[in-house]
């Protein structure tokens, strides 16, 4: 019994993975929705954010039914696509902990900072007053923010660089008017997580993540 339950669950990661491509947040906000808890929430995670996502999400404590997922992947969908207008933006539609439709949104050194600073420039803060502007227009909206290092230096001094990067975002997110509790989780990480696949100035970023609220979660419930 436990190998055929094994079996289903790989090729249901399997079929999920060949359509997962395709498909916006509304579409993956309504199969995971409609999922079965916690296990197909991991599988879609793991697929879409490639184990490299952030575990951001509140702790709902009970699996959202399908009607909710799809509302509120539109909202996703409708947030990443004003999200891509940012110059500089790179954005990605990942899932939440709870396997709800969330955002990514990445900037790199570039845009945002240059070598061992936390200091933000006039280019970055023009993308940073746009992104403000989508996360001021829906309040339900959870933010993460996850500042990100290079490998030069010790690994102590890349944390507190990185987290001097991610509240550097955060206190201008905040001057733009965008609302404090809005903000769940901001952190800066050391470079076991640097991206192989990355520059060295690219490692030197900001990711901001977009997700659902436990209020946005009890709206789309309601049909709201």
């Amino acid at each position: 019994m436990k190998k055929m339950k094994v079996s289903a669950l790989l090729l249901c990661g399997a079929l999920l993975w060949a359509s997962c491509a395709s498909m916006n947040n509304t579409t993956k906000g309504g199969i995971i929705g409609g999922g079965s808890g916690a296990a197909a929430g991991a599988i879609i995670g793991g697929l879409l954010g490639k184990g490299k996502g952030a575990a951001i999400g509140a702790a709902l404590g009970a699996a959202v039914g399908t009607g909710a997922g799809v509302v509120i992947g539109k909202k996703m969908d409708k947030k990443a696509a004003e999200a891509a207008k940012i110059e500089g933006a790179q954005v990605e539609q990942v899932t939440d902990n709870n396997g709800l439709a969330a955002v990514k949104v990445s900037f790199d050194s570039g845009i945002l900072f240059g070598f061992n600073s936390a200091s933000l420039n006039n280019t970055s803060k023009a993308s940073l007053r746009q992104l403000a502007e989508i996360l001021r227009s829906d309040k339900t909206t959870d933010i993460a923010i996850i500042g990100h290092t290079d490998k030069v230096g010790t690994y102590e001094a890349n944390i507190k660089v990185s987290k001097e990067r991610a509240y550097s975002v955060e206190n201008y997110l905040q001057e733009c008017g965008v609302s404090p509790a809005q903000f769940k989780q901001v952190e800066g990480v050391g470079y076991n997580q640097y991206d192989e696949t990355k520059t060295a100035d690219q490692n030197r970023r900001v990711e901001v993540y977009m997700f659902a609220s436990e209020q946005m979660v009890k709206e789309a419930q309601a049909g709201s």
